[in-house]
């Protein structure tokens, strides 16, 4: 227990470097508020990294006196970690490791803080059941992953999921339910406030059947400037790697050509193309894109999703060259989420192929058709 008065002075300099939030690392809990009840007052601890009594926790004969009310020794704290470190573990809490959290978040609320209003982004997010499994976006982990370019323009994130829904991707209902509900929420959640110019940067973080993802590109397309980012299972997060393996794409093209055409991402994992004969029948032109080494986690960096739009949007107008103004592309995925966000903010609605986009069904033991994504009530902004 601390024995010395901090000026008045300090604790407001305290305060204002810690945000007013618990400065213990991976906590942040907000000090001016009860967790529970959310009703307003101060619910912090003001900590010492050297106790201000040499036999206080890491307490030192000189030091101790010299530094028991100066702010570079004092941490802003919630009572759970102020006690942790004072009482319950103060070997695991030494003075350098303590020092180095105090450093580390006092430097990330000064870059925050200092970020000017033309690095303000509002995150989007959206999640659909895959399977049997809900596909929910954390929060938290989406605003680590665009600090420090870009900072949360508001407190919490635009939400365009269809919440608590029963509904699986095997059932029939499902596209039609999940698809008119991602249209609807766009059109009066999203929509006006990118057209009012409100909305100038947007961070998008989605996970769901590849083909809804694909509808919430086409609906963004690439009029507003977004970013699209990636859930890693190596480490577990959004974050965009600054370096990855060098891979290339590679297109091949069909032998033969025919009425039908269809196209094959081999991206996250590799599809026969006897797989797609069994949708469409034998008599087929299938274009592929793949990488030398289709896996589910190989997107690492933001240059690898910029080099898929770039071939991507080359490979349309490849596609419809070859096969006609008229032709129905037919779009049998396996890639990230980021692509597939991608493909459909880069296909251009009043001028490119409809899409027939299909969904890999375990339940029913193949491809099925989704949906439909044509000129005809397009939602784009």
């Amino acid at each position: 227990m601390s024995i010395t008065h901090i000026p008045e002075t300090v604790k407001i300099r305290l305060w204002g470097k810690a945000a007013g939030c618990c400065q213990y690392r991976g906590c942040q809990q907000p000090l001016y508020l009860d967790s529970l009840t959310k009703a307003e007052f101060n619910t912090a601890y003001i900590a010492h990294i050297i106790a201000d009594s040499p036999g206080g926790p890491r307490g030192d004969p000189i030091l101790s006196e010299q530094l028991k009310d100066n702010i570079s020794n004092l941490m802003l704290m919630c009572d759970v970690h102020h006690r942790l470190i004072d009482k319950q573990d103060v070997f695991g809490h030494p003075v350098n490791f303590l020092r180095q959290m105090k450093k580390e978040y006092e430097e990330k609320i000064g870059i925050l803080s200092s970020i000017k209003e033309e690095f303000r982004s509002h995150v989007l997010t959206y999640g659909a059941n895959i399977g049997n499994h809900a596909a929910m976006v954390s929060i938290e982990k989406t605003y680590p992953a665009i600090t420090p370019h870009w900072y949360p323009a508001e407190k919490f994130p635009i939400e365009l999921s269809l919440k608590n829904s029963w509904f699986v991707d095997s059932e029939p209902q499902y596209w039609f339910i999940e698809r008119e509900n991602l249209r609807r929420q766009f059109s009066t959640t999203l929509k006006p406030r990118l057209i009012s110019g409100e909305i100038k940067h947007l961070s998008v973080f989605a996970f769901a059947p590849q083909p809804l993802l694909i509808e919430l590109g086409h609906l963004l397309s690439d009029i507003p400037t977004a970013k699209i980012y990636q859930l890693h299972r190596e480490p577990p997060n959004w974050v965009w790697q600054k370096n990855a393996d060098d891979f290339h794409f590679e297109i091949i093209e069909p032998m033969q050509t025919f009425p039908v055409v269809a196209l094959n991402l081999s991206l996250s994992a590799n599809i026969d193309d006897s797989r797609i004969q069994s949708v469409l029948g034998p008599d087929v032109s299938i274009w592929t894109v793949k990488t030398p080494q289709p896996n589910n986690d190989f997107l690492k960096t933001e240059k690898q999703l910029q080099l898929f739009r770039e071939q991507f949007r080359l490979l349309l107008d490849r596609i419809k060259h070859k096969h006609g103004q008229s032709t129905v592309l037919h779009v049998f995925p396996a890639v990230p989420v980021a692509i597939a966000v991608e493909i459909g903010r880069v296909r251009m609605p009043k001028s490119d192929l409809p899409l027939k986009i299909y969904d890999q069904s375990n339940a029913q033991g193949g491809f099925i058709k989704a949906f439909e994504i044509s000129v005809s009530g397009d939602h784009h902004v």
